[in-house]
């Protein structure tokens, strides 16, 4: 053979493997061989999911050419869908110190929504937020608690019109510089203090940038009812889009409450609003210890509460009215379903409960000692902890309506540090494996269009939460009969497992199984401007 017909040749078989003129575009990455679920509730079907720059170049079911790709992801027996979007996550501030957010990404969460509640907010938000390199896209809101200690402190009053002009104007800049809607916390202390006109009066600045409104209730056991209502009013009065975060029944006496709430918001919705709710899929809440206590006895902050203990018709007040709250809002005469968190006083009390602090100093574990207990705990500083006050009932009611979302309440936390509830690590997880595998509550297509295009539409982004053509490619890869969590309420550090691959902006964050250290995440910049039904 000569020469020019041995270099001919030599041509001729490197471009074999090429994909000639007539066929598509090489891609960055393709998924072959899984059953694609697309986050709209349709049926599952056998496709194959090609990804260029950032965003989903195709979907075939005819199946794509592996060679027309850099990378390949072997999807064979596991389910494809879009990456999980968490409606609400503890991060506003942490994601900056955690931005692999691997507790969060092994549940196949791509976003995460940090509205807030009683937090602080990024300050300003622009700055901080697009400062960000984070491996999940991150939004984040304006919060009234944050607004208001910046105006009012800790005072338990109205605010002048001077001070309502004050924060009407920080939530305006919160809203010009991308938050997405107004967050309260009205459980916690100084939000609860407001007065609801003061809410509305707010949430009218976030409604007029087309921003939404969400809220973790101001009472959520005894109060459930008025507290349903008093969102509805707010959506109302400030025309503005509404969503009660983790929705539940605290406390025994309010156990099937569920039923009433939800004929409250499928009412509301019948009369032209629009109200959504979400929840994390647990029967133990998790929050400080404030909430045991009235809310005129932490006016004023640490030295007020204080003097209001040494002063006995003060005390006496307090611990009659604490007597309540255990018993109607929390959790009964059973001292033990306080499981400490942190107990900063005493580490070695986290994971433990209130009813073994009491054993081990030597009294009986009874209500009047829980709460001679929990006064004094909150003297030296307060604690975080498990409440066991919910029912399951409640849980599946809630999670079955068609306006239900899924959230985690969780917290970005560093692998062992600290004692965090298990929604952490497990919630998203613990959907699919207990609410969809083993007790069939919902249909795998219905939990993941509740975890994905729901909450897209929600946030007002139409590029997000579905498989198709020119979405954003935040796409999860995992096997439907291996995907579980772990974490418990005892040993919380255990993350999900059965995810195998995470895609986010087209970029794996978690390659067969483990993570790449990759922080392709984006801000998802505000405000929400309408949600997408």
């Amino acid at each position: 053979m000569s020469h020019p017909r041995l270099i001919i040749c030599l041509i001729m078989v490197a471009l074999a493997g090429l994909p000639s003129a007539g066929q598509a575009q090489t891609y960055d990455l393709v998924i072959i061989g899984g059953m694609v679920i697309d986050g709209t509730g349709a049926d599952r079907f056998r496709a194959d999911v090609a990804v260029s720059n950032g965003r989903i170049a195709l979907v075939s079911r005819e199946g794509i050419d592996p060679n027309l790709a850099r990378s390949v992801i072997d999807a064979d027996g596991q389910v494809v869908t879009p990456g999980f979007i968490d409606n609400h996550a503890h991060v506003q501030q942490s994601i900056a110190r955690y931005p692999l957010a691997e507790n969060f990404l092994r549940q196949g969460i791509t976003t995460l929504v940090a509205s807030l509640h009683s937090g602080d907010q990024p300050w300003p938000l622009e700055e901080f937020a697009s400062s960000l390199e984070t491996a999940p896209n991150v939004g984040f809101f304006a919060g009234h608690s944050w607004t208001r200690k910046q105006v009012m402190g800790m005072d338990d009053r109205a605010p002048t019109d001077a001070e309502l002009d004050e924060m009407r104007a920080l939530v305006d800049q919160s809203m010009e510089e991308g938050a997405l809607g107004l967050s309260t916390g009205l459980l916690y202390v100084p939000a609860n203090f407001a007065e609801t006109e003061e809410i509305i009066e707010l949430a009218k600045v976030a409604s007029a940038h087309g921003g939404i409104y969400v809220s973790h209730m101001r009472n959520e056991g005894s109060g459930l009812i008025e507290s349903v209502a008093e969102v509805i009013r707010i959506a109302d009065e400030a025309n503005i889009p509404a969503q009660i975060n983790h929705h539940k029944a605290v406390g025994a006496g309010q156990w099937g409450w569920s039923e009433r709430t939800l004929a409250m918001i499928d009412s509301a919705n019948s009369a032209g609003l629009t109200v959504v709710h979400d929840l994390y899929p647990y029967t133990a809440s998790s929050t400080g210890s404030s909430i045991l206590f009235p809310q005129w006895a932490l006016a004023g902050g640490v030295d007020a509460f204080a003097q209001r203990v040494a002063d006995p018709d003060m005390r006496a007040r307090m611990e009659e009215d604490m007597m309540y709250i255990f018993q109607n809002d929390r959790v009964g005469n059973d001292i033990s379903r306080i499981q400490f968190r942190v107990l900063a006083s005493d580490p070695s009390y986290n994971g433990r409960t209130l009813a073994d602090y009491a054993v081990d100093q030597g009294l009986e574990a009874n209500l009047d000692n829980g709460i001679d207990l929990a006064i004094e705990l909150q003297l030296q500083g307060g604690f975080s902890a498990i409440y066991h006050a919910m029912d399951e009932e409640d849980v599946i009611r809630i999670m079955k309506h068609p306006l239900a979302m899924i959230e985690t309440d969780g917290d970005a936390v560093g692998y062992g540090i600290g004692y965090p509830h298990p929604r952490s690590y497990g919630a998203f997880a613990r959907v699919l494996s207990r609410y969809v595998r083993e007790l069939e509550v919902l249909t795998l297509e219905e939990a993941v269009r509740k975890m994905t295009s729901m909450p897209a539409g929600w946030l007002g982004r139409s590029d997000m939460g579905v498989l198709a053509e020119g979405m954003r490619a935040d796409v999860a890869v995992f096997d439907p009969a291996e995907v579980r969590d772990l974490a418990t309420y005892t040993d919380p550090h255990q993350y999900s497992v059965g995810i195998t691959d995470l895609l986010v902006n087209g970029v794996p964050v978690i390659r067969d199984g483990g993570l790449t250290g990759e922080k392709p995440g984006r801000w998802i910049r505000g405000p929400v401007t309408q949600p997408i039904s």
